[in-house]
């Protein structure tokens, strides 16, 4: 975390000490957690994220123990003296308080008020738990007489260790007189003042000196508060010492070069600051998650260690001693209460869930913590906030998605504060947290969405473990004439629903207005698919259905009361929830009502479309997908008539699908057409081929073109290449935004078809598989046209690329006059900026597609350049070695080093022009005579008295008599062009 966020803390936050109190009864009440249904211990993983090193536990706790010690001393008001082990066992024998670091640690616990702490998070006094076995607070003062020695004892260090750390500690306050401990990196000054002679062995020695190295990688290295320079070669050198002493112990002498040069290092990384100034902090323990974990290490020592789930009474003045150390670690109030929050709620899960009151102050803590979230907003504080509030969402809501299974009517205050918790959480993490809520802040109610979510998951369980009971049952028994299955499932619903009334819905009211009715409308929906299979089977009637039918009528009628009492003060006055129960009666559906729904549905999306196209500018960056808003505004519009569709309070909705799906199809279509028009194809971009020409040994080695012959023949390629509109809609980034589009489309048509089988499914039509096994294939129109978008606009954006934005490059510049200065690199060099603009905007599944048709593009144009090129262009034999290297770079520049395009791609495309390229290598003589040979085996005996022209196929190969025939016009050679001039007259010209 940066120095800002301990900077940005307003002194209305430092103030802010107490956390939220609940009422008497609520904290009496809450000691019916103990009686929560306890299924396993779970073990949590901390959210404040793994050390990039092999420090354990016990090292942290120490390096906190001697981070703790020492900030007391720098903060305290007397002077750091040192206490022998023999004065220190006749002080604690006299009863009389051991001098320590400070005032504070001093204080004697006999004199401890009651903790406003405790009070505060309404846990109960530990002098209330005596009966229960503990050791009693006279028993502990007899041990510790001081909070410093409590907190030893709490830390679990040894006094030979609490000895050896203030007599370190002693030393670095002689050599670093006047500076406080913020301002010193405590690891480097503790290895310079213990020697192997404090040590009671040499192996113990050189394990802390060990873990005073581990400690300085994890501060300055692996877990630095600034992030490190590359150009910093201080790192590398901290790493090899570090490496070099782990080997081999590091000699730490006042004098030792070793130590110096160590310091020199330790203290250029650890006094670095934000605006590159040297800090007079040292950043050695505040960078995340090293500072938490040591922090966590502290906070633990707030819980008995002779009862792990009882907080001690101390807890005040421990706590304040901890804040001591905040400037040494970069913590804050903010950060304090949310590690706080964690060490309280991990205890009491790790401990089986067995202590209420520690959930009970959890629940308080966060609500401290919902305040420090609205106020901060630092990243690495959302980071370790969202991760804490995660692990506690995520323990929470496994036993709220099944509250049935977990409470009952003896620990109802229990449930509350975990639904509490839950909410909390969910809620800190999308309003506090989540920039997509801010976007759409009206729209979404955490917790009324989260609760909702509980019961209808809940009863579902609930309603699931009703029918398991009964199936066994009837099995079990297999007894004659007993109650049709239905009627007895009907009861046991409408008991489980005034169940659900009395205990749960009182709690859950308090966060969703309608919980009641949201568990009758679910109960209402669980049975009444159960009825719906029951009625398809019917053949006739019989005393048993019309049985059935009497308990599901009753059942619906105490559901539809419970859902209109609890929905009396609600603004739509329930219809909400009446609109999820529809009558269990079959109700006749008037078919053209809604085909005439579904028609005027289809007539505004089609406007709309064409509506919002007209505005569509094809801007990749309207949103971070890369893909066009009216797409999804049009997707959105589509997912919304299926919805509604199903929403329809009908039975005839797998009929009627097909009528709404094929309308939608129409209308894709018609986005999708409209998406690809105008952007042309392969053939609008690739320039005609000029007349064929011969060549004349001067016109190689002229140095320039006239003035005039050079516009004219640029002009002449210009005319050449084909073009769209100027329109910026049509520009290489907009071409990109209308392929993710179609990509999306596609990806989203399967999606909208498994939604409405969803759908399907969960309505109560009939013939629901019939009509889904066929929706596979509800809007293959659309994908299909999809498929087809896409592949022409990616040749139309490969092609236009190589041969309209790069043609002054390519067309009207590569090996124009003398080949060896009009080589591919200025071709090269924007191509990559090109590649580069597609690889950041075209979206990752059709991103290789797009790049492989501009190399298809790239090696048209090198083929066309050589073998239509115009008479501004020849090539002689000693050129070849210079083409074959341009098509070298060219492939490569597509290859990227194994970045780019696979090897095997590009091998598949290159094959043409590997095979035309040795063709500028072969001599004249052959290359006329092989032109002979494979036009006489295409024109048979007719060409032996004159050799036809072979026409222009556009397929360039080795044994094509046409590409032969561009190669010796290129020629320059005079003997090619005496051939050409004998055989066809060709000019040297156009």
């Amino acid at each position: 975390m940066s120095s800002r966020l301990r900077g940005r803390r307003s002194s209305s936050q430092a103030k802010r000490q107490d956390y939220p109190q609940e009422t008497t009864t609520k904290k009496a009440e809450v000691a019916a957690a103990a009686e929560m249904p306890n299924y396993f211990t779970e073990t949590l993983t901390c959210p404040f994220g793994d050390l990039a090193t092999n420090l354990s536990d016990s090292e942290l706790r120490e390096m906190a123990y001697e981070i703790l010690v020492g900030s007391c001393r720098s903060s305290g008001g007397k002077p750091l003296t040192y206490i022998s082990q023999s004065e220190r066992n006749s002080e604690r024998a006299a009863a009389t308080p051991t001098l320590t670091s400070s005032t504070s640690l001093q204080r004697s616990l006999t004199s401890t008020a009651a903790s406003k702490v405790k009070k505060a998070l309404g846990l109960k006094s530990s002098r209330r738990r005596k009966a229960s076995g503990g050791e009693s607070d006279s028993e502990r003062v007899k041990k510790a007489a001081t909070i410093g020695e409590l907190l030893r004892v709490q830390m679990g260090v040894s006094e030979q260790t609490d000895s050896r750390v203030r007599r370190a500690l002693l030393r670095v306050a002689a050599a670093q007189l006047g500076r406080r401990i913020e301002s010193i990196v405590l690891p480097l000054e503790m290895l310079q003042q213990l020697k192997p002679s404090d040590f009671p062995n040499q192996g113990e020695y050189e394990a802390w000196q060990r873990r005073n190295l581990k400690l300085l990688e994890a501060g300055l290295l692996l877990h630095p508060l600034l992030p490190l320079e590359k150009t910093n070669t201080a790192p590398q050198q901290l790493r090899q010492i570090i490496r070099g002493a782990l080997e081999k112990p590091l000699e730490t002498g006042k004098n030792s070069e070793s130590m110096q040069a160590l310091r020199s290092i330790v203290l250029s990384l650890a006094c670095r600051n934000f605006d590159g100034s040297v800090s007079e902090t040292s950043h050695w323990a505040d960078g995340f998650p090293l500072n938490l974990r040591i922090y966590q290490m502290l906070l633990e020592a707030c819980f008995d260690v002779n009862d792990e789930t009882s907080v001690i009474e101390e807890v005040d003045e421990v706590l304040e001693l901890i804040k001591k150390t905040w400037a040494v670690l970069g913590m804050n109030q903010m950060l304090h209460n949310l590690c706080f929050l964690w060490i309280l709620f991990n205890r009491y899960v790790v401990t089986g869930e067995m202590e209420g009151d520690l959930l009970f102050a959890a629940n308080n803590l966060l609500m401290e913590v919902e305040k420090d979230a609205k106020a901060m907003k630092d990243p690495d504080y959302s980071k370790i906030l969202s991760s804490t509030l995660s692990a506690i969402l995520g323990w929470a809501e496994k036993r709220l998605v099944a509250y049935h299974s977990y409470f009952n009517s003896d620990n109802t205050e229990s449930m509350e504060c975990v639904v509490s918790m839950g909410v909390l959480s969910a809620k800190i993490m999308v309003e506090d947290i989540s920039h997509e809520y801010r976007k759409r802040r009206k729209e979404i109610d955490v917790a009324h969405e989260r609760v909702d979510t509980y019961i209808r998951s809940s009863l579902r369980a609930a309603f699931g473990q009703i029918m398991e009971k009964l199936r066994s049952k009837r099995s079990d028994k297999n007894q004659q004439n007993q109650l049709p299955f239905l009627s007895i499932l009907a009861q046991d619903v409408s008991t489980l629903a005034f169940s659900e009334k009395a205990i749960f819905s009182p709690i859950l009211k308090r966060w969703h207005p309608l919980a009641a009715g949201v568990a009758v409308a679910t109960l209402h929906s669980f049975y009444g698919n159960e009825l719906k299979k029951f009625i398809k089977e019917i053949g006739e009637l019989t005393p048993d259905i019309l049985q059935v039918l009497r308990a599901a009528d009753k059942l619906e009628k105490d559901l539809v009361q419970i859902a209109v009492e609890n929905s009396v003060d609600s603004e739509d006055g329930g219809k909400s929830i009446i609109r999820e129960m529809p009558p269990y009666e079959a109700e006749s559906v008037i078919s053209d009502l809604v085909k005439s729904w579904i028609k005027t549905r289809l007539d505004r999306l089609k406007e709309w479309v064409d509506r919002n196209l007209q505005q569509e500018v094809w801007d990749p960056r309207a949103n971070k997908e890369r893909f066009a808003p009216s797409a999804v505004d049009v997707l959105r519009i589509v997912d919304e008539a299926l919805e509604a569709f199903f929403l329809l309070p009908i039975s005839m909705h797998a009929e009627l699908l097909p009528d709404l799906t094929t309308g939608i199809d129409r209308c894709l279509q018609h986005y999708i057409s409209k998406a690809k028009s105008g952007c042309g194809n392969r053939s609008t971009f690739v320039p005609s081929m000029p007349a064929l020409t011969r060549c004349s040994t001067r016109s190689k080695f002229s140095s320039v073109f006239k003035k005039k012959e050079k516009f004219q023949i640029a002009q002449s390629r210009k005319s050449q290449v084909g073009t769209t509109n100027g329109n910026v809609s049509f520009g290489v980034p907009q071409l990109c935004c209308r392929i993710n589009t179609l990509q999306h489309i596609r990806t989203e048509l399967d999606t909208l078809a498994k939604r409405a089988i969803a759908h399907l499914r969960n309505s109560e039509s009939t013939h629901v598989d019939n009509i889904a096994d066929r929706m596979g294939k509800a809007f293959e129109l659309s994908a299909a046209a999809c498929v087809e978008g896409i592949q022409q606009l990616c040749e139309a954006t490969a092609y236009k690329v190589v041969f309209h934005d790069l043609s002054h490059v390519l067309w009207d510049g590569l090996y124009v006059g003398e080949v060896s200065s009009s080589r591919i690199e200025p071709f090269l060099q924007e191509l990559e900026h090109y590649l580069e603009i597609i690889s950041l905007t075209v979206h990752d599944r059709v991103r290789t597609r797009v790049i492989t048709e501009v190399m298809k593009a790239s090696f048209d144009g090198l083929l066309l350049v050589l073998l239509a090129g115009g008479p501004a262009r020849a090539f002689g034999l000693q050129d070849y070695e210079i083409i074959a290297e341009d098509f070298k770079f060219l492939t490569d520049l597509f290859w990227s080093n194994g970045d780019g395009l696979p090897a095997d791609l590009i091998e598949k495309f290159s094959t043409t022009v590997k095979a035309i390229l040795p063709l500028f290598h072969t001599d004249t003589d052959s290359l006329i005579e092989q032109f002979k040979s494979l036009t006489l085996e295409s024109y048979g005996a007719s060409a032996k008295s004159k050799l036809p022209l072979p026409p222009t196929s556009g397929q360039w190969s080795p044994t094509e008599p046409n590409t032969l025939l561009r190669v010796l016009c290129y020629r320059c050679d005079e003997i090619a062009a005496k051939f050409l001039k004998k055989t066809y007259d060709l000019p040297k010209k156009l």
